[in-house]
């Protein structure tokens, strides 16, 4: 419990468990409950059981692998098709559906160069710097809008962070250039609904469920429990139709789900995880045998962008990869 992350995820945890038995269907609930507080659990006995460089590093290549293989099977799909299926993430998993995998994926990347710059094994570095390549193509590969946003968003803070800005937007525009103009006619149809989201019914579906949360926050403090996905709320707030829709969005989800103040908490969370990432890059830079961890502050601040504006589109709230990575800082901060 040393940091303000692990306070912040203890004083959610609690609250998420109160929020559901006061909540609209505890029963109905149960399963999801039990399912995210095992994985609160299980992120606290990792706090609790990795102590050195090593166990945090080695959790680090677990973690990032155990997405990193997939998606890059993800990647040799898309080329092998160009581009004409999408790509799906492990059946009946948090990460299934296209959208949920792309954004799993582009978190990734930012760890796998954390990996790259561990390693002097020159062959491993190549693995891994064709294993990011196969990642970015793979989340281009879902078709996923959110995803794309989080890619360009992660790549725009990335270009903003380095010391090389000219030679690293040479890079992206170079690899952009190579890639993308194979992308499929029905990959471009589905981004430009970006800019036409009021023409698009799932995207005026998910405006609809935010402010259906909005709206349940509102009239509930405490939120509808762990889905505020109830018939009668979509029918008492929807707005622009009445169908029960997944929230697609992780802040709009914790604020149906657990109100204003399990929102307030949430993002305590990930704020003081970025902040923690933050101090690791400036405080660990500079001597030997801590750039190591310096180098993974950097990283995950920069997956935990990705997340930020990813997450703002799909339904991701308590999906365990980012627990990882606030586990990892916190421990390399003590």
């Amino acid at each position: 419990f040393q940091g303000a992350p692990a306070w912040w995820l203890a004083a959610f945890a609690v609250w998420m468990t109160i929020t559901w038995t006061l909540g609209f269907d505890p029963g109905g609930d149960y399963a999801q409950w039990n399912k995210v507080i095992k994985i609160f659990l299980m992120t606290f006995v990792a706090m609790s059981l990795l102590v050195d460089k090593i166990q945090i590093q080695v959790f680090a290549w677990v973690t990032t692998g155990s997405i990193a293989i997939l998606a890059a099977k993800g990647g040799l799909f898309t080329l092998l098709t160009a581009g004409n299926y999408i790509v799906w993430g492990p059946d009946g998993s948090f990460i299934g559906d296209n959208n949920h995998f792309a954004l799993a994926t582009i978190i990734t990347v930012p760890m796998i160069y954390f990996l790259y710059a561990l390693t002097d094994n020159r062959w491993v570095r190549y693995a891994l710097l064709a294993s990011m390549a196969l990642c970015t193509i793979s989340a281009l590969g879902s078709h996923s809008r959110g995803g794309l946003l989080a890619l360009i968003a992660m790549s725009s803070f990335l270009w903003w962070r380095s010391p090389n800005k000219l030679f690293l937007a040479f890079l992206m525009i170079l690899l952009a250039s190579l890639y993308v103009p194979f992308l499929p006619e029905q990959w471009w149809e589905r981004m430009e609904t970006i800019q036409d989201y009021e023409q698009d019914a799932s995207a005026m579906g998910r405006i609809n469920a935010w402010t259906v949360a909005w709206e349940t926050a509102k009239a509930y403090p405490l939120g509808a429990g762990m889905s505020y996905q109830h018939a009668e709320l979509f029918e008492q707030f929807g707005v622009y139709e009445t169908k029960v829709r997944a929230a697609h969005s992780i802040y709009f989800q914790i604020l149906g789900n657990h109100g204003f103040l399990g929102l307030f908490m949430y993002l305590g969370l990930w704020v003081s995880t970025y902040r923690t990432a933050g101090w690791l890059r400036k405080n660990a830079a500079g001597q030997t045998d801590t750039e190591w961890a310096a180098m993974l502050g950097a990283m995950v601040q920069v997956s935990l962008v990705g997340f930020a504006v990813g997450g703002a589109f799909l339904s991701l709230s308590y999906f365990d990869l980012p627990f990882n990575l606030m586990v990892m800082v916190l421990l390399a901060r003590s």
